[in-house]
């Protein structure tokens, strides 16, 4: 298959926007796009990005994504790389697009001196956790909170 991953860009961020969506459908969660294209816009591209972004670019069509940014562990005393999102339409998983994508990821991380990434699933989500194992990732049991401010 021909694919080519690049940096989204900002003429068609909607694309990025209707995976985000589709990617919230997978994790069984609500999405809303008003102003998630302005957003999006103006914290990837903006002079001091908030988050570094991926796509997969099938002919022309945005076909997966990946997303993250830099953090900070205290108790490593080291920044360290937090995946936000990895997605892939369901009709181009197991070809090693997700591998290529987090390549991407690992390649920022060493250009930056960074040796970690941390991201999490939902636990419902077997087949990325298989995938994840397969590439060396190991977990760690935790519960993710929200708080509203």
């Amino acid at each position: 298959m021909n694919y080519n991953i690049k940096i989204p860009s900002k003429k068609e961020i909607h694309q990025l926007v209707s995976l985000c969506a589709a990617h919230a459908a997978f994790e069984k969660c609500e999405f809303d796009r008003k102003g998630k294209a302005e957003r999006l816009s103006e914290d990837l591209f903006s002079t001091a990005p908030k988050l570094e972004c991926r796509v997969v670019d099938h002919d022309g069509q945005y076909i997966g994504y990946i997303t993250w940014m830099r953090q900070y562990s205290t108790w490593n005393a080291e920044e360290y790389l937090y995946m936000d999102c990895l997605y892939l339409d369901d009709n181009y998983r197991s070809q090693g697009i997700g591998v290529a994508l987090i390549d991407e990821m690992k390649a920022y991380g060493k250009e930056n001196n960074i040796t970690i990434i941390q991201w999490q699933t939902p636990d419902f989500n077997k087949r990325a956790i298989k995938f994840y194992r397969k590439i060396g990732a190991t977990s760690l049991n935790k519960e993710r909170f929200f708080l509203r401010v």
